[in-house]
């Protein structure tokens, strides 16, 4: 009997470690793979994040361009800027390649989509980085939720379409403020329904929309900068620290509202912007001196676009035009301005044409005298055919100073006070700038561009007389003398785009 119990109890034991080994043996159930979900809820490229309800887009494009007597990107060979003077041992051609990154996510909560967006390039021009070297630029990084965009975006004072115009040379034609990178702000968009919103933004002025304020009564290392001069001095270099700008800090931002209208057959866009404008003390390094009151200036706009026009499928027409008082860079946009430190000049022909672009001057013991200027720019784009298009576009900006802003710069350039040469001049300091190029676009495939674009450029000044160079530049000799004229400038430029 005893045996019989002992042989029960050791077989029931063995089953039991038996069956505890086959069940540790035994593989247990994987975890379902979770695959990418296609995000339809945004458009073409979105993704949802797995494990999230966050959708995201990762894109970007990769140009190369080259442009010939000019700049990167299309800026026109100015004087101060390499090839400006026209010398022999000048650049003939500027080559610029470009990687652009981005990441767009978006997630739907209780108060609406809440939106962050980063762009990144990673940029390589001849001539200016070594033959390894480059940069890294961030254009546009912010934060959108509940109608606020938070951070660096396209400025609320640009049409819906202002970075889609048809053109390669967007940093140098002139159509307006400067779009080429966002403009830091904090804004709230109210939509009305119907395609109608309006937006207010407070928005950081420093550097692309501070012309500069000028002092006309200083002299030596603080005297007005003159046609010759070098980009250390450009205030698109240094948060608009070009010499002779009395300018000095950024003491409250911009203020910028629109109203806007998106339909099907295009947009409408109103826009405003209140810019203040202070210089600094009549002599800089005595507090004691006095500075001229601060005062405020303004900008507004209006534009339209057209789609789908009854020449073809795909044809557009834009329109804008801008009027400022005291805010000069909300009409001269582009990045001209970072090889000529506020001023504009073109030599060629024995001439010269030669101007500023400033929010305003003024001499010791008065106030600011602000500058006014205007400018209307167009743009059609015809299709060929899905693969072919051509746009035409022009332009003309101008700015001026009025009968008392005129007297103080004539008075500086003639009385000596040039960093880099002197004028015998008479006339105005009123200035002008028009604008016309054409450019055809190729799409052999699908996000693959081929583009050609051809630019004129015309300097109009209203000065007579004559400007002698005091300081030798870019194979320019010290002393020589040139006929206060009207000046032109061509121009064209070649560019491939691959978009993903």
């Amino acid at each position: 009997m005893t045996t019989m119990k002992g042989l029960i109890l050791g077989t029931a034991a063995s089953l039991v470690a038996l069956t505890g080994a086959q069940a540790a043996d035994l593989p247990l159930k994987a975890k379902a793979v979770e695959y990418v979900k296609v995000c339809s809820l945004y458009g073409a490229g979105f993704y949802y994040i797995p494990g999230t309800d966050t959708c995201i887009r990762i894109g970007g494009a990769l140009r190369v361009g080259t442009s010939i007597n000019g700049g990167v990107w299309g800026v026109p060979f100015y004087q101060g800027g390499a090839g400006g003077a026209g010398s022999y041992n000048r650049n003939y051609f500027t080559t610029r390649e470009r990687f652009t990154l981005f990441l767009d996510t978006r997630t739907q909560t209780e108060y609406g989509v809440v939106r962050t967006y980063a762009n990144m390039l990673f940029d390589f021009s001849q001539g200016r980085e070594s033959i390894a070297g480059g940069y890294i630029e961030n254009d546009f990084i912010f934060i959108q939720f509940a109608g606020f965009t938070f951070g660096k975006a396209v400025s609320q004072f640009d049409p819906q379409w202002t970075l889609s115009k048809p053109l390669i040379s967007t940093s140098g034609f002139f159509s307006g403020t400067n779009d080429a990178s966002g403009i830091p702000q904090l804004a709230y968009t109210a939509e009305f329904g119907n395609g109608v919103s309006a937006t207010l933004s407070l928005e950081d002025a420093q550097p692309y929309r501070s012309a500069g304020v000028v002092n006309t009564s200083l002299t030596g290392s603080n005297a007005l900068l003159g046609p010759f001069g070098s980009t250390a001095s450009a205030y698109g270099v240094t948060s608009n620290n070009f010499q002779g700008n009395a300018q000095g800090g950024d003491h409250v931002p911009d203020v910028v509202a629109n109203i806007r209208l998106d339909q099907a057959w295009g947009s409408l866009h109103v826009g405003a912007a209140a810019h203040e404008v202070h210089g600094t003390y009549y002599n800089p390094t005595d507090s004691d001196s006095g500075h001229p009151n601060s005062t405020w200036g303004y900008a507004v706009i209006g534009a339209f676009e057209l789609k789908n026009l009854p020449t073809g499928v795909g044809d557009s027409l834009k329109v804008q035009a801008t009027f400022a008082n005291g805010a000069a860079k909300y009409v001269f946009g582009g990045t001209f301005d970072s090889a000529g430190g506020g001023r504009l000049a073109r030599i060629g022909d024995g001439g010269m044409a030669f101007g500023y672009v400033l929010d305003g001057v003024y001499g010791t013991g008065g106030s600011i005298q602000k500058s006014d200027a205007w400018e209307v720019s167009g743009f059609y784009e015809h299709y060929w055919n899905p693969a072919w298009r051509t746009s035409v576009f022009g332009s003309y900006s101008r700015v001026s100073y009025g009968s008392t802003g005129d007297a103080l710069l004539l008075a500086a350039a003639n009385g000596g006070r040039l960093s880099t040469g002197v004028t015998n001049a008479t006339g105005s300091f009123a200035f002008g700038v028009m604008q016309f190029g054409t450019r055809t676009a190729w799409d052999p495939v699908k996000n693959l561009t081929v583009a050609a674009e051809f630019d004129y450029t015309r300097l109009d000044q209203h000065l007579n007389g004559t400007f002698t160079n005091t300081s030798a530049f870019q194979g320019v000799a010290t002393g020589n003398t040139f006929q206060l004229k009207d000046q032109s400038i061509y121009s064209g430029h070649v560019q491939v785009t691959r978009s993903f």
